[in-house]
C-alpha cells in the first residue's frame, strides 16, 4: 500500500533510490497501479510562445541571453498562432497546451493580457491550458485563473542546498514563493527538476524531499534529464543513463503517489524499451512534439507508435480535476495591479557560468 505522507527525509528518500533494482520497480508499480491506470499516459504539447533573451543565468538553458547558443529570440506569438498550434496539437493527440515564455517573471501590461488571452482561447478548445512564465505574484495567478488556467509550471530544478551552484540570478525561496502563491487559486501544480547537472543522489532526494513536503504535493511532477546545449556552462556534462532515469521516476512515484509523473526532456536519448520500464515505474505523462521549447523531442508520430505498441492510451482532458471557468477580460474581478515585486538575486558568482557568459559559439 501507498504512504502518502509530507515528511519524507532525505535519508528514506536515498534508502528507495538506492534499493535493488527489481525491488524498487516492483513497488513503484504496484504503487501506480493502485493509484493511477497503468495504461493511460496524459500528453501534453510544450510551445515556445516567447522564445530566448532570457535575462537568468540557468546553467541548463540555451535561452539565457548571456549564453552563445545560437537560439534565435522571438516575440511573443499571436492569439491567432497559438490557437492554430493547439488545434494541431489536440488532432496529434495532446490533451495539454503548456505555454512557455523565456521571461524572468511575469510583468503587467499588453503582453500579460495577449497571455491570458491564449489562456481563454485553449480552454474553449475544450484542452487543459499550462503556463511557465516565470515568477509571478497572488494577483497574477488569480488572473490566470480566471482566464481558464489549468496548471503553472515552476520547476525547483533541484535541491535547495545544490540550487546556488546552478543559478545565481534568483533564490530558491522565489520558486517556493510562486507555488504557494498558485497554490492561492484553483490552478493546479506543475513542478519537478532535472537530473544530470552533475548533481547527487542526495540532492536528487533532496528535491523530492522539498517537493514532497509541499501540502499538497504537486499534481504534476516533470522529471528531467538534462540536455546538454552547446555554449551553456553544462555542455560538458555526461548524459544521463536510463538506469538514473528509472530509479528517479520509481522513486517519485514512491515518495508522491497521486501525482502525475512527467516523462520530460532527454526523451531522445533513451530507446522505447528505456521509456517503457519509466512507464512500468511510474511516469503517466510526456511532453510530445519535435522540440521541448528549444531542445529536440520525439516526433509526436514516433510517440503514438510507441503507444500503439505498449497498449497505451492517451488521456483524456480534465480526467483528474474538472475543466476551469473561462472568464472574460471585461467580467474580471482581478485588475492588473502594476506591481514590482523585488524577486531575489542572491549575487553570489558561479564560476562555469561566468565562464560560458563570455564564450563565442565555434
Amino acid at each position: 500500500m501507498s504512504i502518502r505522507k509530507h515528511n519524507w527525509t532525505k535519508d528514506e528518500i536515498i534508502a528507495i533510490y538506492n534499493k535493488p533494482l527489481m525491488d524498487l520497480l516492483y513497488e513503484a508499480a504496484t504503487i501506480h497501479r493502485e493509484k493511477h491506470d497503468p495504461n493511460v499516459v496524459q500528453v501534453s504539447t510544450l510551445l515556445s510562445i516567447k522564445t530566448g533573451g532570457c535575462p537568468e543565468d540557468c546553467g541548463y538553458c540555451p535561452q539565457a541571453a548571456r549564453y552563445n547558443t545560437g537560439v534565435e529570440g522571438n516575440d511573443l506569438m499571436s492569439v491567432s498562432q497559438v490557437k492554430a498550434q493547439a488545434l494541431r496539437a489536440k488532432s496529434s493527440g495532446s490533451s495539454r497546451v503548456c505555454m512557455g515564455a523565456a521571461w524572468r517573471n511575469v510583468k503587467d501590461g499588453e503582453e500579460f493580457d495577449q497571455v491570458l488571452e491564449m489562456v481563454r482561447t485553449i480552454n474553449k478548445l475544450d484542452m487543459e491550458v499550462c503556463c511557465t512564465l516565470g515568477m509571478i505574484t497572488e494577483n497574477q495567478a488569480q488572473r490566470l485563473a480566471e482566464a481558464g488556467l489549468y496548471a503553472y509550471n515552476h520547476n525547483l530544478d533541484t535541491s535547495e542546498e545544490y540550487y546556488k551552484d546552478v543559478i545565481s540570478t534568483r533564490g530558491f525561496e522565489d520558486r517556493l514563493q510562486t507555488i504557494e502563491n498558485v497554490r492561492k487559486t484553483n490552478v493546479t501544480v506543475c513542478s519537478g527538476g532535472i537530473i544530470g547537472m552533475g548533481e547527487s543522489i542526495e540532492d536528487r532526494a533532496g528535491m523530492l524531499v522539498a517537493l514532497s513536503t509541499l501540502n499538497p504535493q504537486p499534481e504534476s511532477v516533470p522529471i528531467n534529464a538534462l540536455v546538454a546545449v552547446e555554449g551553456t556552462p553544462m555542455e560538458e556534462e555526461k548524459p544521463v543513463e536510463i538506469w538514473e532515469m528509472i530509479r528517479m521516476v520509481a522513486t517519485t512515484r514512491i515518495v508522491m503517489p497521486d501525482t502525475q509523473v512527467r516523462l520530460s526532456a532527454g526523451r531522445t536519448n533513451m530507446s522505447r524499451e528505456g521509456q517503457a520500464m519509466c512507464f512500468f515505474a511510474g511516469a503517466n505523462s510526456i511532453f510530445a512534439g519535435d522540440k521541448l521549447l528549444t531542445t529536440p523531442n520525439p516526433d509526436v508520430q514516433e510517440d503514438m507508435k510507441m503507444f500503439e505498441m505498449l497498449g497505451l492510451i492517451p488521456q483524456k482532458p480534465f480526467t483528474k480535476v474538472s475543466q476551469p471557468q473561462t472568464v472574460e477580460a471585461e467580467d474580471s474581478q482581478f485588475a492588473p495591479l502594476g506591481e514590482k515585486p523585488k524577486w531575489s538575486r542572491p549575487g553570489h558568482t558561479i564560476e562555469r557560468n561566468l565562464e560560458a557568459s563570455g564564450k563565442t559559439k565555434a
